[in-house]
């Protein structure tokens, strides 16, 4: 049953696609793009969309086809990003009055953050350069499409990895590792390779700036029934075990054990959270203890850290994990924002408004689920922007008082202010500390406090110093994450705030002296 359902589905796919080029190739032709160009690209990027998707269901192991992947999944968020921003563009200036048009055309200079929206960019660039735009992704997803009929037919010899039942979209992206595909399958396969031996196992580093999802990444991998049927046992050590960097605990029987299977391979595979710096001399010392620590030799050690000195620890090359490229990040964030009811380009009004939130957001997975799943529940315009004004005055206030996004200041442990996020707060809240516990340790942390209760509860309830739940994740490792969080007199705030810039602006003199 599952090679005819391959079978017809490869078969309505290259149908499907060969009608889309043959369509983009007379387009191409007649020269120039007509009023027709969002749609085709509509059309064309539909017809990628379902390679792309029947791929992510399938366990592919040939290098060259996953690399082919990566790159038509670049490609899908790039067109649906740019056939975004068109129809926001067109749509929302449609919407107008002749006298709203002519206000927009001349931006107001307290509105200097909208400079970062692509689509009042692009309603400021020239014909010429839309038209350019758009034919440059329509050209490089038909020359994909072109590839994608042996592709289509290849897809149908690997195994599919989960169920093909009907999904919510929203929900199915909240419940997947989204766009670290590549990278999976690169840590994969380093786990794969022969082992040089049990006397020098092999070292991978992971290294990524806080919060971009090394965690995460590495949990999947572990999670992978070829990874699970490689090794006899599997340990983790977190940042609870490393501490501030000299590992001692590894010695003492620490760490988590995530697989256990004494009788197949005979290998275990260690991954090491860093929370530190660590030395040579440290880490030479930690790779003698896991040596002799386990009854299965250990011959394969991910580590991940913060930091890219750790990536003179390898025997590879270090996996550097950056942020998502802005497209893809566009595409989750306007997925969750609205979820399975309606496309973004159907409501133009409200996309111009998440795709500026999007971009505030300086693409944090966090802040896509915490303020994606906030607009969700409320898609009114006037809810929408509301928060996006609120956004706006938290964002440019940070920046302008510390030079730094609040996302920077967090990841490096410094305060932020949040009392325009929330209003409702007798006071000043401020956010002194964001930390991430684990889901062993979750039944010791019971905070009472969560991001909804801030937007809707009564200023009454938070006083002093309280921690406050922002988000649970969904997808392995299940981890909470929580911020310290307190209320400040609004004078006391002043005077802080006002001593605060003064340092700033001396920095810089500080520094020339």
């Amino acid at each position: 049953m599952e090679a005819l359902v391959s079978a017809v589905l490869g078969d309505l796919v290259t149908r499907s696609i060969s009608f889309a080029v043959d369509r983009c190739h007379r387009w191409s032709k007649g020269g120039g793009i007509d009023q027709d160009a969002p749609q085709r690209l509509r059309r064309l990027l539909l017809r990628v969309q379902v390679v792309v998707e029947e791929a992510n269901r399938r366990r592919i192991t040939n290098q060259s086809m996953l690399r082919q992947l990566q790159l038509m999944r670049e490609g899908l968020y790039r067109g649906y990003y740019l056939l975004s921003a068109f129809k926001i563009s067109h749509g929302v200036m449609r919407d107008k009055k002749p006298q709203d048009r002519e206000a927009t055309s001349h931006p107001s200079p307290s509105f200097a953050l909208s400079r970062f929206n692509p689509a009042k960019r692009l309603r400021r660039s020239t014909v010429s350069d839309r038209e350019a735009e758009l034919q440059e992704v329509l050209a490089g997803l038909e020359r994909m499409a072109s590839d994608m009929k042996e592709l289509a037919v290849f897809l149908s010899g690997y195994p599919p990895l989960m169920s093909l039942e009907p999904y919510s979209r929203h929900l199915w992206l909240q419940n997947c590792l989204f766009g670290r595909q590549a990278e999976q399958e690169r840590i994969i396969s380093f786990l794969l390779e022969p082992e040089a031996g049990p006397e020098h196992p092999s070292v991978l580093p992971v290294i990524g700036r806080p919060r971009v999802g090394k965690s995460t990444l590495v949990e999947h991998v572990c999670h992978d029934d070829r990874v699970r049927k490689h090794f006899s046992l599997i340990v983790f050590f977190g940042k609870c075990d490393t501490g501030d960097g000299k590992l001692l605990p590894l010695g003492d029987g620490g760490g988590v054990v995530k697989h256990r299977d004494l009788a197949s391979s005979g290998k275990s595979l260690v991954v090491i959270e860093l929370a530190a710096d660590v030395d040579e001399h440290t880490w030479g010392r930690t790779l003698c203890k896991l040596r002799g620590e386990y009854e299965v030799p250990v011959s394969k050690v991910v580590v991940t850290s913060r930091s890219d000195k750790i990536a003179s620890f390898g025997t590879t090359q270090a996996l550097e994990l950056n942020l998502l490229p802005r497209e893809a990040y566009w595409y989750y964030f306007k997925t969750v924002a609205f979820g399975s009811s309606t496309d973004a380009e159907e409501q133009p009004e409200l996309a111009d408004m998440c795709m500026e939130m999007a971009d505030l957001l300086n693409r944090s997975f966090l802040g896509a689920n915490q303020v994606g799943n906030l607009l969700r529940r409320n898609p009114c315009s006037q809810f929408w922007r509301r928060i996006l004004r609120c956004f706006k005055e938290y964002y440019g206030m940070h920046l302008r008082l510390f030079g730094e996004g609040p996302g920077d200041l967090l990841d490096n442990d410094r305060p932020v202010y949040l009392w325009k996020l929330f209003p409702n707060v007798d006071g000043a809240l401020i956010g002194y500390r964001h930390y991430k516990v684990c889901s062993a340790q979750q039944r010791d942390a019971v905070p009472t406090v969560t991001a909804d209760d801030l937007h809707h509860t009564r200023s009454a309830k938070f006083r002093g110093k309280f921690e406050v739940l922002t988000w649970r994740s969904r997808i392995p490792p299940y981890d909470s994450y929580f911020m310290s969080c307190g209320v400040k007199a609004s004078s006391s705030l002043l005077c802080t705030l006002t001593r605060n810039k003064q340092i700033q602006q001396q920095q810089p003199r500080l520094k020339s002296t």
